[in-house]
This record gives C-alpha cells, sequence and structure tokens, in this order.
C-alpha cells in the first residue's frame, strides 16, 4: 500500500510556499492572467525544456537561471508568449524577472520566468509587472489555509490558455520524521506533442532534495508523462516543468522514503499528463494506448506515441470506426523494431487483429468502446518484458475551429 495520499492546497501545499493568480489584462479583461510562486527561503531548483530549436525568451533566461541549482521564486503569464520577438523579448523576460525580485526582496537571478500564449507578439510589459506587483501583495497577506488553496486555484487559472480545465495536484508522505509534501500544477491543451508540448508545469516539494538528484527524477519522470502526451503534433517554443524543493520539512529521505517520494512524484507527474491530454483542444475522447511486451522500453514509447499522435487514428477515434489497420499503420512508421506478424492488437477488451491480421469482432462490442469517453488500445508484441503508455485524445471539427482564429 502507498504510503502517500492525495490532499487540497496545490502548488502552495507544501511548507513554506505562497502562491497566487491575478488578472492582469495581458490580453483579455476579465482573465487570470499571471501567476506568482514564492518559497519562504532558497530552494534546490531543477528543469526540463522544449526540444523546439526555437526557444522563448523567458526560457532561454530560465535556463540561465537554474545553472547554480537555486531558485526561490517562479513568475507565469498566459495570454502572450514572448517568443521570437528579439530584443524586446529578452528584455521584457528580465523585467519580469527584475520586478519580482523587487517585489519579494530577492535576487532576480533567483527568478524563474515563463510565458504562454501567442508567439511573435510583443509582451505587454506593464501589464505584467502590475499584475506581479498585485500578486506579491497578496503573498504577503496573513490569511487562512482555504485562502491560501483558493489562491492556489488563481495560480492554475493564471497559466491556462486555450484550457478548459484547471490542472492542479498536492499530496503528502508520511515518513518516519514527519510529512513530506508535493504540490504541482500545469498548463496545456492544444500545441502539444512529445518532447515537450505547450505545457507548463510547477512542481514544488518541502522535501530536502539536492539539485542533481532532483533533476535525475525529474527526466526519468518526464519521459514517462509529459513526453508521452500528444494532442496534435506541434512541439512548442515554451514549454518547462520546473522543480523547487525548499527543504523546509527539515526531513530528509531515507531510501525506502526515496523510493515512495519517487513513486508520488511520478504520479503527480502522469495526472497532470494525462489531465492534459482529456482538455486537448476541441476533444471529445482521452485516449489511452498501452504497448506490452517489447524489446525495448525505446521501442514500446516510440509505437505508443505514434499511435496517440497519428491523425487518422485520432479522427477515426472521433468517428468511433474499430480502423486497426490505422492503429497497426501508426506503429509501422514510428521507428521502433518490432514483428508485425506477432502482433495483437485490442479495443478495450475487443481483440480486433492477431498477427498483424484483422480478426473476425463484433462491430456492436467495437463500436461500445470506441463510443465511451476513455478509450483503450492495447498492443502485445510478444517480443520481451518491455512497455509503455502514452496519451492523447481524438481529433474533432473543433480544434480546426478553434486553432484557425487563436492570433486573433
Amino acid at each position: 500500500m502507498d504510503k502517500w495520499s492525495w490532499i487540497e492546497g496545490g502548488i502552495a501545499a507544501p511548507r513554506g510556499f505562497r502562491a497566487t493568480g491575478v488578472k492582469a489584462e495581458v490580453k483579455y479583461p476579465d482573465k487570470y492572467d499571471v501567476a506568482l510562486v514564492y518559497s519562504e527561503v532558497p530552494a534546490q531548483a531543477v528543469g526540463v525544456f522544449t526540444r523546439n530549436k526555437v526557444k522563448a525568451h523567458p526560457l532561454i533566461l530560465t535556463k540561465k537561471h537554474l545553472q547554480n541549482g537555486i531558485a526561490q521564486a517562479m513568475v507565469a503569464n498566459s495570454g502572450n508568449a514572448n517568443a521570437c520577438v528579439g530584443k524586446p523579448g529578452d528584455e521584457a523576460a528580465w523585467a519580469m524577472a527584475v520586478k519580482t525580485a523587487e517585489v519579494l526582496g530577492i535576487a532576480p537571478e533567483d527568478v524563474l520566468v515563463a510565458s504562454t500564449g501567442v508567439i511573435g507578439v510583443e509582451l505587454p510589459v506593464e501589464s505584467v509587472t502590475r499584475g506581479i506587483e498585485k500578486a506579491s501583495l497578496e503573498i504577503a497577506e496573513k490569511i487562512s489555509p482555504e485562502e491560501m488553496t483558493q489562491n492556489s486555484h488563481q495560480a492554475a487559472l493564471a497559466i491556462m490558455t486555450t484550457d478548459t480545465a484547471v490542472k492542479e495536484a498536492a499530496c503528502e508522505l508520511s515518513t518516519e520524521h514527519g510529512v513530506i509534501r508535493l504540490g504541482a500544477m500545469a498548463k496545456g491543451s492544444g500545441m502539444i506533442h512529445p518532447n515537450m508540448g505547450t505545457m507548463l508545469g510547477f512542481i514544488t516539494t518541502d522535501a530536502a532534495i539536492p539539485a542533481a538528484e532532483l533533476q535525475e527524477l525529474l527526466r526519468e519522470a518526464v519521459e514517462d508523462s509529459f513526453n508521452m502526451v500528444t494532442v496534435d503534433g506541434d512541439t512548442s517554443t515554451n514549454d518547462m516543468v520546473l522543480v523547487l524543493a525548499n527543504g523546509k520539512s527539515g526531513i530528509t529521505l531515507n531510501p525506502e522514503e526515496w523510493a515512495e517520494f519517487r513513486r508520488m512524484f511520478w504520479a503527480v507527474c502522469q495526472k497532470l499528463a494525462q489531465d492534459i491530454a482529456r482538455d486537448g483542444e476541441g476533444a471529445t475522447k482521452f485516449l489511452e494506448v498501452q504497448v506490452l511486451g517489447a524489446a525495448a522500453v525505446e521501442d514500446a514509447r516510440k509505437i505508443a506515441k505514434s499511435i496517440c499522435g497519428s491523425s487518422l487514428v485520432k479522427t477515426a477515434l472521433y468517428g468511433e470506426d474499430a480502423n486497426w489497420g490505422r492503429i497497426l499503420a501508426a506503429a509501422g512508421y514510428s521507428g521502433a523494431e518490432f514483428i508485425p506478424d506477432q502482433v495483437e492488437i485490442y479495443l478495450g477488451h475487443v481483440l480486433v487483429a492477431k498477427e498483424g491480421q484483422g480478426v473476425h469482432f463484433s462491430e456492436v462490442e467495437a463500436k461500445e468502446v470506441l463510443s465511451k469517453k476513455d478509450v483503450l488500445i492495447k498492443l502485445l508484441l510478444q517480443e520481451g518484458q518491455a512497455q509503455a503508455t502514452a496519451w492523447g485524445c481524438d481529433l474533432t471539427h473543433d480544434y480546426v475551429t478553434i486553432n484557425g482564429d487563436y492570433r486573433t
């Protein structure tokens, strides 16, 4: 049985963290659009970033600020990506760090900066910095635990763009010397593809963990969570996942507790990744693809992601069409090594292909599986013990509508 459990509190659930979100009119007049997360003490800090060669200005600055493995605040805005605008973009990202440092009384180099929204439009710096000032006043207030939870919720609201649902989580682990907490929030709905997408993830913990160990933990967790999500095949310029560990619990984990903390950390990352897939732009269905019996984990990952990312699989899912050939074809061009003539394919519990060929199955049963909100596709490769799971969604008319006029 797990020694950890889900709790309320969001990104500010761990000791020594405060967070809030405010309305700064970055793009819209009545939307939470500036989020601020603050640690009472300097924290061990790490991150992972998009593999897109085109990188947003705040991302470049944040990578620089993480070089010493220390940070004390994270600030993010929605409504504008602050990407691909040249020198003004670098200046705007730095201005966000400077203003945050000024109002919190810390060094600008200890501020991590993120933005999300439209690419190629200069950031309205004055609006954002006014929002940072407002957020800092809320963080400084003495408030009840319920109000702290609400403020954390507002922070999660403030990083949303086309998201229709807030993505946040918190949990705690009982240890020999007390409780350790983990808090998180994320955003993502479109421009989501393996190797990160338009997703921002922020994670906090009051555990005492050195940056080097925290970086390895994050890297491993991301490979089986955020990097296994695809909505539309596009990888963004802005995405990042950042972690702060401030040690305010005073607890250093022993090996057994570290293993449990690691499981909790992975569970949070996978929950947020699944939340992103469920909230895919225009989506009506959540897709989970399990690939079992692969010779190597990387082959299983390639196949699972390829199937989740296939436009033909996604449209068939939307149309509730048991077109298993598209699934096998997507596995075939994934770049993975496997023997097609050994593959079994299931839609839910319904076997639709065996030994690389179609079998007689009930179209009615298959339709019933595909008509559900959550759909499972499972492939058995029968070559080894490795496995992987990817998550995605269907591709609908609404996706085109949302993205047809996103900029305007």
